[in-house]
């Protein structure tokens, strides 16, 4: 496996910016009444040669905050019991402020100076963790507020597909849609497609390693 740059490549390739994928799953579609029921964060790294590798993941179960709603709708896709005994679900501000240790851990080892949010409709899940935080009263969030990296764009460039299932097929990353809606499952397979566009535009020359 490739180490990552000592003098961290990934901080000049970004504008000093430190992507992480972020996925959420949720109880609706409005960021502000309803439940954040799991995120998963996955940190990615730049090796010696300056290509962009996943390199772990961070994820918890949400409890749904109180007052939140619960859509029957969303709730039947996302197949989540939120009172299901094994769920070991924390709050909210537990599950970020852990989260945000991390990214600032990899941000400071990188030199980045703020981290980027990247998911596949990077809005929707930019909405739900900004709303957490604001919830929550954390008062610095390591992303950046509004700015992000969305593969639907990225994919319909690359690949000409903008729904994942599908852009991943093009790309030829495996997809298994049993696993689907799972913030995990889905946070790992962005962080690999985002990985296969980002490694794919430098091979084609357009962004080369400082010592290429």
């Amino acid at each position: 496996m490739n180490e990552p740059a000592p003098n961290s490549l990934i901080a000049s390739r970004f504008r000093k910016f430190l992507p992480v994928i972020i996925d959420v799953e949720t109880g609706g579609l409005n960021a502000q009444t309803d439940a954040l029921l799991e995120i998963a964060a996955v940190i990615v790294r730049m090796d010696w040669q300056g290509y962009l590798h996943p390199a772990g993941t961070l994820a918890h179960h949400i409890q749904p905050f109180p007052g939140s709603r619960l859509d029957p709708a969303s709730m039947a896709i996302n197949q989540i019991d939120p009172d299901h005994p094994f769920r070991y679900a924390i709050p909210e501000r537990e599950a970020l402020e852990a989260i945000f240790r991390e990214v600032r851990r990899e941000m400071r080892e990188t030199g980045c100076t703020r981290a980027i949010l990247v998911g596949h409709n990077a809005f929707f899940d930019q909405a739900f963790l900004n709303a957490a935080v604001a919830r929550t009263r954390i008062k610095r969030s390591p992303f950046h507020p509004f700015s992000s990296f969305d593969t639907v764009t990225l994919a319909g460039l690359a690949y000409g597909q903008t729904v994942l299932a599908r852009a991943l097929g093009a790309a030829d990353i495996p997809w298994n849609e049993r696993e689907a809606h799972s913030a995990i499952y889905d946070a790992e397979r962005t962080a690999e497609l985002f990985c296969q566009i980002v490694n794919r535009w430098k091979d084609l020359g357009g962004w080369l390693a400082e010592d290429d």
